[in-house]
């Protein structure tokens, strides 16, 4: 019996979507076109990829409107918000503007007696897992460099959004990307494990859970092969008393609750400079409790249902967990929360780090909120976790930002924004949130392998 994945709805629990695994040998298959259309592909001038590669993003463009409801059907994001192609677009136009400069030779010496250069080339294949909170703008970020720096690209997208592997496929050969250089391929855990482990790919870039890292690493050991990293988060915010505290409560509240809460970078606990810190909180409650919990497809709904009730199910573990330690909630259950998929936001105020809410990673509309008298009690409160991947300032000052930005242990710091990917900037994190580094040069680095040349006139 063939073996499938199933994509199961969010809104009502059906199967929204099922698709059959490919085999090991279908797999290889599919490797050995993309390798075979690789080496013509990396010969094209980057002119004509990047030419490509922008119109196969501007094919995903037209297919918005059908896009925004699929998504709704799969993870559960209202569609009042349009989608995620605004983002798509910019991450995959930035990285175009900067491919040439990015690819280019550095020359160490052109003379009558030496020629001496750095050039860059691809990988070969790259693999890229992507996961279902921002399905395409999460591929995009590898994808467009992957491309345009003359790698072929297998796209093994999440269970929970089947189809948006199938339609980025679909968009970029319909815009001309040569036959096997872009292919989607629905793989179980083991035949992605083992395609690894058999020196497949020349890069692989994952990003998903700490266990799923953990796993492409154990794959990929003793292979050499290159690993990009995004995992886990429990991203901070610090209000200090110069702030602009109106701004601090939308952005970061926005921060921690946009998409239930599940957002790579999304802000899953606060910190509060004393003197603020009752009127953020009341502030902060009353956005919350205006927020709409509903159907994702109709348009006055404002917060959708989780992916799927296992994460829905963690996200209540943790607040009951915190309420059982002496926590307080400030949010009436929704008449909405079905005890399923579909919960109800959540604030908590006396919090602590001895509660799972401030130290794992929820993943859903909740956030913890606490009190504190100082940068150095902030500092130490936002070190406190096993993850590193962005931290939200809020200062009028930005040496102090700076300043106290070298003493925290992340990616990303963030000042006076949040929840934000800048496709100039590197995308890194530390600790249990991973390696490596997407978009900006240091994508193009990653993405590509250094080869010296050092050519003697005789």
């Amino acid at each position: 019996m063939t073996k499938t994945l199933k994509c199961i709805s969010p809104i009502d629990g059906s199967v929204y979507a099922e698709r059959p695994v490919a085999s090991p040998e279908e797999a290889g298959k599919a490797i050995e076109r993309a390798r075979q259309a690789q080496k013509e592909w990396s010969r094209r001038p980057i002119t004509e990829r990047i030419r490509l590669v922008m119109a196969g993003v501007a094919r995903i463009g037209e297919m918005n409107d059908e896009i925004v409801p699929e998504l709704a059907w799969q993870m559960g994001r209202p569609v009042r918000y349009g989608g995620e192609f605004g983002g798509f677009e910019e991450r995959a136009s930035y990285m175009a503007k900067i491919a040439r400069e990015a690819l280019k030779p550095i020359i160490v010496e052109e003379s009558g007696e030496f020629e001496r250069r750095i050039e860059r080339e691809p990988h070969g294949l790259v693999l890229v897992i992507a996961p279902w909170n921002y399905p395409y703008m999460t591929a995009i970020n590898t994808v467009a460099p992957a491309l345009i720096a003359g790698n072929g690209v297998l796209l093994k997208h999440a269970t929970q959004t089947l189809l948006v592997g199938e339609r980025m496929e679909r968009a970029f050969v319909e815009a001309g990307i040569p036959a096997g250089i872009f292919q989607n391929l629905f793989l179980d855990h083991p035949t992605t494990s083992a395609l690894i482990a058999a020196r497949s790919f020349g890069f692989v870039n994952f990003t998903g859970s700490v266990n799923g890292g953990v796993a492409m690493e154990k794959a990929a050991a003793g292979t050499f092969t290159s690993l990009g990293l995004e995992l886990g988060g429990k991203d901070p915010g610090y209000v200090m008393e110069d702030a602009n505290l109106d701004a601090a409560v939308e952005t970061l509240i926005d921060g921690a609750m946009f998409n239930s809460g599940q957002c790579c970078c999304g802000i899953e606990r606060i910190y509060v400079t004393a003197s603020l810190y009752d009127d953020f909180l009341e502030k902060a409650v009353k956005t919350v409790s205006a927020y709409r919990l509903g159907n994702p497809l109709d348009p006055q709904t404002t917060l959708g249902p989780m992916a799927s009730r296992r994460f829905a199910d963690e996200v209540r573990a943790q607040i009951s967990q915190a309420l059982e330690m002496g926590a307080t909630a400030h949010i009436e259950t929704f008449a909405e929360d079905d005890g399923g998929t579909y919960l109800s936001p959540q604030i908590l105020s006396n919090v602590n780090h001895d509660m799972r809410v401030m130290k794992d990673e929820s993943f859903g509309p909740v956030v913890g909120i606490m009190k504190v008298n100082s940068d150095e009690e902030a500092i130490e409160l936002m070190n406190d976790s096993e993850f590193g991947l962005t931290a939200s300032l809020w200062t009028s000052d930005t040496e102090r930002a700076a300043r106290i930005g070298r003493q925290i242990e992340t990616g990303t710091i963030f000042m006076n924004r949040a929840d934000y990917l800048d496709p100039g900037l590197c995308w890194t994190g530390c600790k249990n949130t991973g390696r490596g580094g997407a978009l900006s040069q240091i994508g193009y680095h990653n993405l590509t392998r250094p080869k010296s040349y050092h050519l003697k006139k005789l």
